[in-house]
């Protein structure tokens, strides 16, 4: 009797992949082990995807429709960024690899000019020219999209480091330090000791890191009124 093919759909391609994202990162996800977790030949796939590529495009369409579910803010343009900044790294976080597929795909999806959209709309209301409201919107996407990625990848670091050697080689890092002139490491080796480097990733070195893009706004628009 011949084997049935199992039923799929691209709503089940698009959950396997996000479950090949979590497990071993966007370098090594492929048609071919897609196709083979799902339990279908390769060929099936390009019947709902033409390309790698345009299963990317898919992806970061799925995050930029529940960021946009997610989001809710009515106050002034400041609360509105931030409202937005904070969904960002919220579903970016959760949704394995999505920040580098945001990154490399092109805004030809529908949930993706929706969501630019609304980024623009945010600062509709300054008196900000067009170019300025571009700008704005992409320093502010650049930098949650960089502090998620930063967070991802030290992560990645830090659990391949446990794993070959069983522990992070911290005594070797105090040494290298120790060995090093004031002029060259000084402030460093006292933002090391003091534990100030374990402020990365968190809630308020993201808040930290907003404030002062919003104050630059904030001045940028000061600036012009006068």
């Amino acid at each position: 009797m011949k084997k049935q093919q199992p039923q799929i759909s691209e709503d089940k391609i698009l959950e396997t992949s996000w479950e090949l994202l979590g497990e071993d990162g966007i370098e090594k996800l492929s048609m071919r082990r897609l196709a083979d977790r799902l339990g279908i030949q390769a060929p099936s796939l390009y019947w709902y995807f033409k390309s790698k590529q345009q299963l990317y495009q898919r992806l970061a369409n799925q995050v930029s429709k529940i960021i946009l579910e997610e989001f809710h803010s009515e106050g002034d343009w400041k609360e509105q960024l931030t409202g937005l900044a904070i969904t960002m790294r919220s579903v970016l976080t959760r949704y394995p690899c999505s920040t580098q597929l945001m990154m490399m795909t092109l805004p030809h999806e529908p949930d993706i000019i929706r969501f630019t959209n609304r980024m623009l709309l945010c600062v509709e209301s300054t008196p900000l020219e067009q170019e300025q409201k571009m700008q704005v919107v992409t320093t502010l996407v650049n930098y949650v999209f960089y502090f998620v990625l930063d967070d991802y990848q030290h992560e990645r670091n830090v659990s391949a480091i446990m794993k070959e050697q069983g522990e992070l080689p911290k005594d070797d890092l105090i040494r290298l330090l120790d060995s090093m002139s004031d002029a060259d490491a000084g402030l460093f080796r006292r933002m090391f000791t003091n534990g100030l480097f374990e402020l990365m990733g968190t809630d308020v070195a993201f808040e930290f890191g907003l404030k002062v893009i919003l104050l630059g706004i904030e001045q940028v628009i000061k600036e012009q009124e006068k």
